[in-house]
């Protein structure tokens, strides 16, 4: 739908008032300036047309991946699902379904074995996700710039400070086990009925708070998405090789639909529970990021509230970011090198922090 911006009744006012100010001489010479200046000005802005999407009914733009989903979802908080990364916890349920998928150092033991936490709007149409496993104080922190609920299944006492905050909520170890032949740890998903469950016994509330500072990113248009081409500082991002040595994380684009499809282990990560279907992402956002490691068993927090470097990457293109976040509630927010906060393109954004010391290591190409 096309509005105008000024009618010509307003116009007409406009420059009736200005030609009503002054004495006689300047009222005409005045008038005559000031009238045409605004005739032009709001000329300008009345052929300048906004354009106001009209969405399908019953549809809203999913605040996490700009895509259209049910308008019922639109004040459920999402939730954060701390799903194992090991390699005898593959395969993985669900995650080609979430909307956002981080995957960072999860111990400085193991080879810096990486962790998931995969967020997820419309949980309920997913019917298996994980296994679970415990979460970190680094997760508590970048889930509340959501407002989302962690699902996980305890942890280190590190995380009980965190947890303790009023706007962190979460959920633990009161999900379902199932039979897949493995030892107990490995058993944790959450399936169907464990949420209304889980909500059902708690005072949890499934929509947003007052926690909740708004929606996280900018997207671009569809119509007109972002093309990191244009920019001085673009380089090609065919494959994004992360240093992560214990599971080998990387993520190949794929021009024809041209998303970025991650695999690990040294092979495509894929989802039984979704017709076996690689894990994608249509944006990527990798961030440098230092830590503190707390005790000799490896239990470590990233500095996340505060400031650095990174990429973002789209479309087989890369571009150098900084990044930013203020406080454990705030999103954080990401800039171009001309300071501009980018804007993402519509789909599932994968984040990954990587240890300022390994940053070298990144492979771009």
């Amino acid at each position: 739908m096309k509005k105008r911006a000024v009618t010509l009744l307003t116009l007409f006012a406009v420059s009736i008032n200005l030609m009503a100010c002054g004495g006689k001489d300047a009222q005409e010479s005045s008038a005559d300036t000031s009238t045409e200046q605004v005739i032009a000005e709001t000329t300008e802005q009345a052929e300048t047309e906004s354009e106001e999407e009209v969405l399908p009914g019953g549809k809203y733009r999913s605040e996490l991946t700009n895509e259209l989903i049910d308008d019922s979802l639109k004040d459920q908080r999402p939730i954060a699902v701390m799903v194992d990364n090991e390699s005898i916890a593959l395969p993985h349920y669900g995650l080609s379904h979430a909307d956002v998928v981080y995957e960072m150092m999860n111990s400085t033991m193991n080879g810096r074995i990486t962790r998931f936490m995969a967020l997820f709007k419309d949980y309920e149409s997913v019917d298996q996700i994980g296994s679970i496993r415990s979460v970190r104080p680094t997760n508590i922190i970048l889930a509340a710039e959501w407002n989302a609920i962690i699902c996980h299944d305890g942890g280190p006492f590190y995380i009980d400070e965190y947890l303790a905050e009023p706007c962190s909520d979460h959920f633990s170890g009161t999900f379902s086990r199932v039979n897949n032949g493995k030892s107990r740890e490995y058993t944790e998903y959450i399936v169907s009925g464990d949420m209304d469950k889980n909500f059902s016994n708690s005072d949890v509330s499934k929509e947003y708070t007052s926690y909740y500072e708004g929606e996280h990113y900018q997207f671009a248009n569809e119509d007109n998405p972002v093309d990191l081409s244009d920019a001085a500082d673009a380089i090609t991002a065919e494959t994004v090789d992360l240093p992560f040595p214990h599971n080998g994380s990387y993520l190949e684009y794929d021009a024809d639909d041209q998303l970025y499809y991650y695999s690990e282990y040294g092979k495509a990560h894929v989802d039984p529970g979704n017709d076996n279907a690689q894990l994608c992402f249509k944006n990527l956002l990798i961030q440098s990021a230092g830590f503190t490691q707390y005790d000799e068993h490896g239990y470590m927090i990233f500095d996340v509230i505060t400031s650095g470097g990174g990429y973002y990457v789209t479309n087989g293109e890369a571009i150098p970011v900084t990044w930013k976040k203020t406080s454990m509630t705030s999103p954080t927010r990401y800039y171009d090198a001309d300071g501009n906060e980018i804007k993402l393109n519509t789909g599932k954004t994968y984040i990954a922090l990587v240890p300022v010391d390994d940053w070298k290591s990144l492979v771009i190409e």
